[in-house]
């Protein structure tokens, strides 16, 4: 086989080498512009995780590669002059340039040849026209990619800090982080050792820090003088040093499909991840071994690349969303740094992408969690107004939560989960065994589905509701049953479909109109929700007068139930969040338009519901805070709702997103929500509550102890397990009181046959 590399990074390198010595006979050529022994940037991390790949690869380049490391195991966090140590992080760092050394002279050795000051433009000409297979491995400004760029499906978006990669002088014992504000604003600095008294010293500011700093026009002196000025005191009359550093932007590089005939993209070419996790040149490095792999196992090209991409995708677009979060942190840390406390703060930076998440970092540092979980609960009780136990400290779920008079024993709530089992809007058995036993599971809240304010208000005909007294009773009899049985407090969830009503159940047909019995739809404008949707009627003020009357009728029925809590439905495409988002609100009077005006109506009913609902007992809100589509609902209006509902009257927000238009967008992964709830939680001023794909324990109180949300929030996890939270106390050994029939768990057990 004839292979062509573009680009002499670790990727093209470390591929070349694994294939040329996996097949001799091969023709491996790599063609890399810069000379030889010159390269950008300084130095390179690897987590203790990732070198075992490395040397089953190949034995001689990793001793040679772990021979050049300098290792450390701790995190050193500065900020608002304070100092925080968390250990049993294992990373090692080297020179960027050594490691392009070691891997080209084994290349070298078995057989590849490269050439340097070989800057490729084309592939035309004998060399490219007539081989098997070129790897694109050119870095961040391929032009191969480009050049191909609707083939491979690229996405290169460039995010909004600007950076500079500088070297020092200065010798890091551990991963550092600095945190120094100055008159222009925040500035972050990414720091350590790379070899035996030489560093890596990136420092990082907002592009507005940036611009009234003066650094627009900076040349290299002036940047190396500011930033020796910014962190004078940590140098300690160490020097800055500069290799080519410019101030830039972070480009994240994807691409929908990573090959395109007889063309494959390797490393910063095929993807990016943000330095603040320090995985790009593992990521291309691992990209080689599993090209190489894949050329092993298939024998047409076709099948080998396809199985490349069906191996790595996976992995890339994991360890893709974890940097996403990391950047997303740094790039807003302004927002956790006034209103986060110094230890919290620190927290969150550790576990910020959720990859190291409560229990694997107690697994790493048990003495900075102890220290965490501590402050955690100092403040939980505080706030609850209650003594705080003696003994073992309760893990961060485990914390009181208090909302005006009422008090959560623990952070896990019972998402509302439609369950379209009702008859007439009638609970019944299938209700009471489907929220009782995930009270007696230990939640310390359970919320009912979205409960109907009106017959025409349901989505399906199962829908449950709250507009007559017999579903009083029916709901009474729940919440009985939970108050009597467990710990648990009861939430109702009340809203109207709006243009989302009328349809088939759930596993019928989703969103599919009924084929008979329809009712009528509206909306606040006459835009149905999808194509093949009910058309609904725009809203007349009668219909308004209506809608606030049934919602308030519906809070006093649910005093009458006994509710704990009460939760107005503003999301999901249900008729109050059409009138929030401009995608579903037209309307050309004072209730469309401008969010002020989108406003309006979700805040006459919320208002006509506080004035019904007892002034002791706690109200939430539950809003989409995106619509996952452009010209959507904001994140400015996110933030002047939540202003909004704060002035109204309202305890806390649940954070949801989308489900508003048919044509959604939403960007999935494991904690996928989670961000919205931390930014209006910080910035809005009003407690969250985070939902969105939290399924383990560690997870929920990494969100509790990070500051991300007060409430964590789970549907599908507590349909597949409802005594998920007694399973947690159960791992963290937090004793939770059993009903009195299940007295026998709590007793010492013998076996029969001991």
């Amino acid at each position: 086989m004839k292979i062509r590399c573009v680009g002499g990074g670790p990727a093209a390198l470390y591929f070349s080498l694994l294939v040329k010595k996996a097949h001799p006979d091969w023709d491996v050529r790599l063609f890399e512009r810069n000379p030889a022994n010159v390269t950008w940037g300084f130095g390179v991390v690897f987590s203790d995780e990732t070198m075992e790949s490395f040397r089953e690869a190949d034995e001689p380049s990793y001793r040679a590669i772990t021979d050049a490391f300098i290792h450390w195991d701790d995190i050193h966090i500065f900020f608002k002059g304070e100092k925080f140590v968390s250990t049993g992080h294992g990373f090692a760092g080297m020179q960027r340039l050594r490691l392009l050394q070691i891997i080209e002279a084994r290349a070298r050795e078995v057989g590849v040849e490269i050439s340097h000051d070989a800057d490729i433009t084309s592939l035309e000409g004998d060399t490219f026209r007539d081989a098997d297979l070129i790897v694109a491995a050119d870095g961040l400004n391929s032009f191969i990619r480009r050049q191909y760029a609707d083939a491979f499906g690229a996405d290169v978006a460039v995010r909004p800090n600007k950076f500079v990669w500088l070297g020092s002088t200065k010798r890091f014992d551990a991963f550092t982080f600095y945190f120094n504000r100055n008159a222009h604003g925040l500035w972050r600095a990414h720091c350590y050792q790379y070899m035996p008294g030489t560093s890596t010293f990136i420092v990082e500011c907002t592009e507005e820090t940036w611009k009234r700093a003066g650094l627009a026009d900076a040349t290299e002196a002036d940047t190396i003088a500011t930033c020796e000025q910014l962190f004078a005191r940590e140098l300690d009359g160490a020097k800055l040093i500069s290799n080519m550093s410019l101030w830039r932007n972070f480009p994240r590089v994807r691409n929908r499909k990573y090959f395109h005939d007889n063309m494959v993209l390797l490393g910063d070419a095929l993807h990016t991840a943000h330095f603040s996790i320090g995985s790009g040149t593992k990521l291309a490095m691992e990209d080689g071994i599993a090209l190489a792999n894949a050329l092993e196992r298939s024998a047409p090209l076709g099948e080998a690349l396809a199985a490349y991409q069906a191996e790595r995708e996976p992995v890339v677009d994991s360890l893709q969303r974890a940097a996403q979060v990391s950047m997303e942190w740094f790039e807003e840390t302004e927002r956790y740094a006034e209103r986060m406390a110094p230890l919290q703060f620190a927290y969150a930076l550790l576990t910020r992408s959720l990859r190291i998440n409560h229990d694997n970092l107690r697994r790493r540092d048990a003495a900075f969690v102890e220290q965490a979980e501590a402050w955690v609960a100092a403040q939980a009780y505080a706030a609850a107004g209650r003594p705080r136990p003696a003994g073992k400290t309760p893990p961060p779920i485990f914390t009181p939560f208090r909302l005006r008079a009422l008090t959560l024993e623990n952070r896990i709530v019972v998402s509302p989960m439609c369950q379209y089992s009702a008859l007439d809007g009638l609970v019944g058995d299938w209700h009471l065994v489907h929220l009782g036993s995930r009270a007696i599971g230990g939640a310390g809240l359970v919320m009912t589905e979205m409960t109907c304010v009106s017959p025409q208000a349901r989505i399906t005909p199962g829908c449950a509701g709250i507009w007559n007294d017999a579903q009083v009773a029916a709901w009474r009899r729940i919440v009985d049953f939970i108050r009597a049985n467990s710990q648990a407090k009861v939430g109702v969830q009340i809203g109207h479909a709006g243009r989302k009503g009328s349809t088939k159940l759930l596993w019928q047909g989703v969103d599919e109109p009924l084929p008979e019995g329809n009712w009528e739809v509206i909306a606040p404008s006459a835009i149905p929700y999808q194509a093949f949707c009910h058309r609904p009627r725009e809203m007349t003020r009668a219909d308004m007068d209506a809608v606030i009357a049934d919602h308030a009728d519906a809070a006093r029925r649910a005093v009458a139930a006994g509710f704990d809590l009460l939760e107005l439905h503003m999301a999901h495409g249900y008729l109050l969040s059409t009138f929030l988002s401009p995608l579903a609100n037209r309307r050309g009077d004072a209730y469309g338009g401008s969010i002020e005006n989108r406003l309006r109506f979700p805040l006459e009913v919320f208002a006509a519901v506080r004035a019904a609902w007892p002034q002791d007992r706690p109200m939430s809100v539950r809003i989409s805070a995106t619509d996952w589509k452009a010209g959507g609902f904001s994140d400015a209006d996110g933030l002047a709702l939540v202003a909004a509902l704060q002035a109204a009257g309202c305890d806390i927000v649940d954070v949801s997103t989308g489900q508003v238009v048919g044509d959604q967008q939403p960007q999935y992964g494991r904690l996928w929500q989670l961000p919205f709830s931390t930014r209006l939680r910080l910035e809005g001023g009003l407690p969250t509550m985070a939902i969105g794909n939290i399924q383990s324990f560690g997870d929920a109180n990494a969100i509790i102890a990070g500051g991300r949300a007060d409430l964590c929030v789970l549907a599908r996890m507590h349909l597949a397990d409802p005594y998920w939270t007694r399973h947690a106390a159960y791992e963290y050994a937090w004793p939770l009181p059993w009903p009195n029939p299940y007295a026998s768990v709590n007793l010492p057990y013998t076996p029969r046959w001991s």
